[in-house]
């Protein structure tokens, strides 16, 4: 038995909602606009909700919207997480 796999004409193409990240200088300008684009994803969320609570937002849009910002949110979170273990890591060296 022989299965052809199934070939997309075109690409799909998603809207690109997410902040761009600024280049990767060093680790604190990274991890900064890590933070800053977990806030534009946060205003995103509340601004789609707002739509949504006046009438003139989508009830998809909304959920997207908030399920995006508690992703970043969450990868925000871990981020420092590590950050502090690290910093705990070295300061606990002994030199």
């Amino acid at each position: 038995m022989h299965v052809d796999a199934i070939v997309p004409d075109a690409p799909p193409t998603l809207p690109d909602a997410r902040p761009a990240l600024p280049d990767r200088t060093d680790d604190a300008s990274a991890f900064g606009g890590m933070l800053d684009a977990a806030g534009a994803r946060l205003d995103a969320a509340d601004r789609a909700e707002a739509a949504f609570a006046g009438g003139s937002g989508g009830l998809q849009e909304m959920v997207v919207a908030r399920a995006q910002a508690d992703v970043a949110l969450q990868i925000a979170a871990a981020a420092a997480q590590h950050a502090v273990q690290s910093i705990n890591t070295l300061l606990g060296m002994q030199v």
